[in-house]
């Protein structure tokens, strides 16, 4: 994403381009509903991770704290590349699946609305 500053003071080098992850790509992840968690979680992952092993293992472990989180069915959650629904390939990668560095997945569990109804 290109930045135009407004002021040379904030002129230098994007320190957050994807060469400087060492292989990784960051991709921000947020629980649709659940204000708990106030922003998306930024993570570093390998573009060559399966959407399977994220959605196994790398998801509740950021999420499973919740008291929402033991009602989640997998086979609910509706997925979201940016503001766009989709349908994840679990046995493909991220990066096969569109999630490039900076990427924005968002999950949404219908019927869990937060801590007592809090997003309803």
């Amino acid at each position: 994403m290109a930045v135009i500053a407004l002021h040379e003071d904030y002129a230098g080098p994007m320190r957050d381009r994807v060469e400087n992850f060492h292989g990784n790509q960051l991709l921000y992840v947020g629980w649709d509903d659940h204000l708990v968690f106030c922003a998306p979680h930024c993570i570093a992952v390998q573009p060559s991770m399966t959407f399977d092993a994220l959605a196994r293992d790398v998801i509740p472990a950021m999420y499973s704290a919740h008291p929402d989180w033991p009602s989640v069915r997998a086979e609910s959650i509706e997925w979201y590349r940016g503001s766009e629904r989709f349908a994840p390939d679990f046995d493909a990668s991220l990066a096969e699946n569109g999630l490039g560095h900076k990427a924005v997945l968002r999950l949404r569990t219908p019927g869990l609305t937060g801590i007592g109804g809090s997003c309803s």
